[in-house]
């Protein structure tokens, strides 16, 4: 009985972080169309957008670390067994839980430009997955297994929330993040200023 309100929970908590992301990517999206498209400036969407913008980074690490962790508690404590395309979301995601945490304390947004393709090909990855979870087929998919089925909801939360819509949120936010991050300010070296 505690165990399966301790995951009816955590699974509650991660869904509602999954639909916090993809409130992130529209504000931010929103913010980024204002910026662009509004003839004079709003001030505050422009302090609000500076604000994240330098946050940004260490914010896509959060994001990043939570994912990694969450999709191990599933797999490790509740022993859901993860299918092929969970695998591979996996591999797109887990390597950044460090890479922008190295990213975040160095202040490199250059980080993008090796990030957003990974993250990429992991979103639409996820993506497929979400509509498999969402509308299985009849006859399953080429990366179903009989141990480990890629139709298989372990969470379904508001109707619609599933494991891999989580992975597909965090890649969404996480992409946007490092798209708007502020690069590290350029300092002088000393050569430059002799």
């Amino acid at each position: 009985m505690i165990a399966a309100q301790t995951v009816s929970t955590m699974s509650f908590f991660f869904a509602s972080l999954a639909l916090l992301c993809w409130a992130a990517v529209v504000l931010i999206g929103t913010g980024a169309l204002l910026g662009r498209f509004v003839s004079r400036p709003i001030p505050l969407v422009e302090s609000l957008g500076a604000d994240i913008r330098r946050v940004a980074l260490p914010l896509a690490w959060l994001i990043a670390a939570v994912t990694m962790l969450g999709s191990l508690y599933y797999s490790r404590i509740q022993h859901y067994i993860p299918c092929e395309l969970c695998w591979y979301q996996r591999i797109c995601i887990y390597p950044f839980a460090v890479i922008l945490g190295i990213a975040a304390w160095r202040r490199d947004a250059g980080v993008r430009v090796y990030a957003v393709p990974v993250l990429a090909i992991g979103a639409m990855v996820a993506a497929y997955h979400t509509w498999v979870q969402a509308y299985p087929p009849v006859d399953g998919t080429s990366f179903c297994t009989a141990d480990a089925p890629c139709t298989l909801r372990y969470v379904w939360e508001f109707g619609f929330v599933s494991l891999p819509f989580m992975a597909l949120s965090a890649c969404c936010c996480m992409i946007v993040l490092l798209l708007i991050a502020r690069p590290a300010p350029r300092t002088a070296t000393t050569s430059e200023s002799s």
